[in-house]
């Protein structure tokens, strides 16, 4: 067991958080607030944070700014890219501030901040001097971790509580965004964008923004329609999609993007916002969308499998919402059959999960593969074993079309033997992370890797 996890057994919650609080003022300090030289953008919200990132990110430079992002998903600072193998999104002692400062330095004009609930109630986010704030979406989840939703909530209503009350920078410091801001004497305006499909709306827009936003999609009920204290809302219409991408219109322009799930629309929707907040036009809008990338790790299709006549899937789902809208994509490719990779996490994670994903699973693959994922601190065969319960109770067997293996490497290889031309590989969970945990310890780890490895031995 690691120093770390004996603190956190050992020691009151309220304790660390202040270590966490006084690691954050002091990387402001030694860091000289690097925030203060930067328009800082936040994502939050349950789900799409590292997505909407590196779309934002990508659309950013398309219309010239020199951008910065930490994620989930990577380290990025000025067009120089390095996945995050930290296993955390929102880095403690001074990492975020040492971040930002060479943001600074690489002249951004921009850095986007994932900004997780519990990285806040930690206090990772103090000391940042955030401009924008965006919310993608609000559903139960972390609840373990918060105790329930309504301090899960409260959590995000907290960021934008603190963003709201932080004091507006100087429009002169920022020298590259002085044109695309509206300058509010002398002063740049805070500004929150929010999802107006998340029924919550009406609380995350109570606080004083100078500017306040909406975006969503009007396949679903849009809960920002009476919300008359909005400067303006961006819904996505006319959704379909294809085998090429998605296409959809927003306040009468149309695009087209090369990206696989619907999902993606209030992604690349919510990014857009931002864009016209900073009054970038849409002809520019149009072409950079049209040009997006995938994250990595994010519905990644592995094209060492072609040769084979299969697909492989690496996907970051780990919870319900988001293994919905995987099936969703894989629906639309109609494989013959579904071999899905897949297990749950330990350390503290909603032990619930093991259940409702291993019922939703087993009901819809064709073949289950049940293996570790990041058991932490925890038994590995324990959360195997609870997977496997919600797996058999919707009808799979053993030896039939369950495998269970506690060595992922063992589980992704079963799974591309078993595989037939027509067949649909999904490896779930972990998406481009870069390493797993075992007993306290960071195990180099990379899915993709290893099933292009295999493949391209076999």
């Amino acid at each position: 067991m690691s120093l770390n996890t004996q603190l956190k057994r050992i020691l009151p919650k309220q304790v660390l958080n202040l270590r966490h609080f006084f690691y954050a003022w002091l990387g402001a300090v030694v860091y000289r607030h690097p925030s203060e030289e930067l328009f800082v953008i936040g994502v939050t919200g349950t789900s799409g944070k590292s997505s909407t990132i590196y779309f934002l990110r990508q659309i950013l430079e398309q219309a010239g700014f020199v951008v910065g992002s930490l994620s989930t998903i990577d380290f990025y600072i000025a067009g120089e890219d390095k996945l995050n193998d930290q296993k955390m999104t929102m880095l403690g002692k001074m990492a975020i501030q040492r971040y930002l400062r060479e943001m600074v330095r690489k002249r951004c004009d921009i850095a986007i901040v994932e900004t997780t609930s519990e990285g806040a109630v930690q206090h990772r986010h103090r000391f940042i001097n955030y401009d924008m704030m965006i919310l993608t979406n609000l559903y139960p989840e972390h609840i373990e971790s918060h105790g329930s939703f309504e301090n899960y909530k409260g959590a995000k209503l907290g960021i934008l509580n603190y963003v709201s009350k932080s004091k507006r920078k100087q429009i002169k410091n920022l020298k590259n965004l002085s044109k695309h801001t509206q300058k509010i004497s002398g002063k740049v305006p805070k500004t929150v964008i929010v999802n107006g499909n998340t029924e919550y709306v009406s609380e995350f827009l109570q606080f004083h923004f100078d500017q306040k936003m909406t975006f969503g999609s009007d396949r679903t009920k849009i809960f920002s329609s009476n919300q008359k204290n909005t400067d303006e809302n961006f819904v996505a219409k006319d959704i379909h999609s294809d085998k090429i991408g998605l296409i959809f219109s927003v306040s009468g322009h149309h695009f087209r993007a090369p990206l696989f799930g619907e999902h993606n629309i209030h992604n690349i929707v919510a990014a857009l916002a931002v864009l016209r907040a900073l009054q970038v036009g849409w002809e520019v809008l149009q072409d950079a969308i049209s040009q997006l990338q995938s994250p990595p790790g994010r519905i990644e299709f592995i094209k060492e499998a072609e040769a084979y006549g299969f697909q492989v899937v690496v996907d970051y789902a780990f919870e319900p919402v988001a293994m919905q809208k995987l099936y969703d994509v894989a629906d639309l490719l109609q494989p013959k059959r579904i071999i899905h990779v897949f297990g749950s996490t330990g350390g503290g994670r909603d032990a619930a999960r093991r259940f409702t994903v291993g019922e939703f699973i087993g009901s819809r693959a064709d073949i289950c593969v049940v293996t570790d994922e990041d058991p932490y601190d925890d038994n590995p065969l324990e959360i195997i074993a609870d997977v496997v319960r919600a797996v058999k109770k919707v009808g799979k067997q053993e030896g039939k079309d369950l495998y269970i293996t506690p060595d992922r490497s063992d589980a992704i290889r079963y799974a591309l033997d078993a595989a037939r031309p027509g067949d649909l590989v999904l490896i779930t969970g972990k998406g481009s992370e870069q390493g797993m945990v075992k007993k306290g310890k960071l195990i180099p780890w990379d899915d993709r890797e290893v099933v292009r490895d295999y493949l391209q031995n076999k």
